[in-house]
């Protein structure tokens, strides 16, 4: 049986979550002042929208008040999704940056800035952006060598189409 808080809301959660298959990225239960909040993130391979965002909290509602998973004081429930710049901590969250900018931190030290071409069972295919009017580079990483990785926001980058024409 499960032992942590987290634990126990995620075998709650989770079936509700993937029964309109989505994803149950994250659960936090944080102490805000006296009040609690309950945080959970959602997603997809497609992506959520406010719609499924309200859908979906009003069912982990109902079956939140129906058991005593987040006991008896009061709490505040919060339904989203991952976010922009959403770390990449699963094989699915790899899949779905394809074609993003994503920045690495290495296991060895240092960091690298490059955009997912592929990702298969043993890491991804990047290409590093040139730099001063050098070719973009092709690099190879295996998941052994991110520490960490995380999606990077871009509000300046031209649409491939826009590229080719």
């Amino acid at each position: 049986m499960s032992t942590t808080q987290s634990e126990r809301l995620r075998e709650l959660l989770e079936p509700l979550v993937s029964s309109k298959e989505l994803d149950l990225e994250e659960i936090e239960v944080a102490s805000v002042g006296r009040k609690r909040v309950l945080r959970v993130v959602i997603d997809s391979d497609d992506g959520v929208d406010l719609d499924q965002i309200a859908e979906i909290s009003r069912e982990l509602s109902e079956k939140l008040d129906e058991s005593d998973a987040m006991g008896d004081g009061e709490y505040t429930l919060e339904v989203g999704s991952p976010g922009a710049e959403r770390p990449l901590t699963e094989h699915r969250h790899y899949l779905r940056a394809v074609g993003r900018l994503a920045k690495f931190q290495l296991t060895e030290g240092g960091e690298l800035i490059a955009r997912i071409l592929e990702v298969d069972d043993e890491g991804v295919d990047l290409e590093v952006p040139g730099v001063k009017g050098r070719k973009p580079a092709a690099r190879r990483l295996t998941f052994d060598e991110i520490a960490k990785a995380r999606v990077e926001v871009e509000f300046n980058r031209k649409d491939k189409k826009e590229e080719e024409a």
